[in-house]
């Protein structure tokens, strides 16, 4: 059986450097990454996507990045950190809909880890 560790680090993030930020304590990062199927800036920035609202879009994914950042999903805050220039720019692009899927992807691999850190 793969240890949380394991998971975290094959995912593609640094289990040390992450868990420096919750002061070495995985209980509280299970805890805080538990709550990542909560948040919302996914679901938002494919709307703001589907509606061409670029100033939205922009503000979803770039809360989504400090959120993946913050807990060091690296693959997630990779792919996060294409979409965001762009939109913080306006720029009108025909493969948002790609790098949201890309996004949204990532955010699946890493809503995997929810299952491995509960055993």
């Amino acid at each position: 059986m793969q240890s949380f560790r394991e998971a975290l680090e094959a995912y593609g993030a640094d289990y040390d450097e992450t868990l420096r930020r919750f002061v070495g304590n995985e209980g509280f990062y299970l805890k805080i990454l538990g709550k990542l199927p909560q948040d919302k800036s996914l679901q938002r920035l494919g709307s703001a996507l589907e509606n061409g609202n670029f100033t939205d879009a922009f503000e979803a994914a770039h809360t989504l990045k400090g959120v993946a950042g913050n807990l060091g999903l690296t693959p997630l805050y990779q792919a996060v950190c294409v979409i965001v220039e762009p939109l913080r720019l306006g720029e009108k692009r025909s493969d948002y809909q790609e790098l949201y899927r890309t996004i949204e992807l990532e955010f699946e691999r890493a809503g995997a880890l929810l299952g491995i850190g509960e055993s």
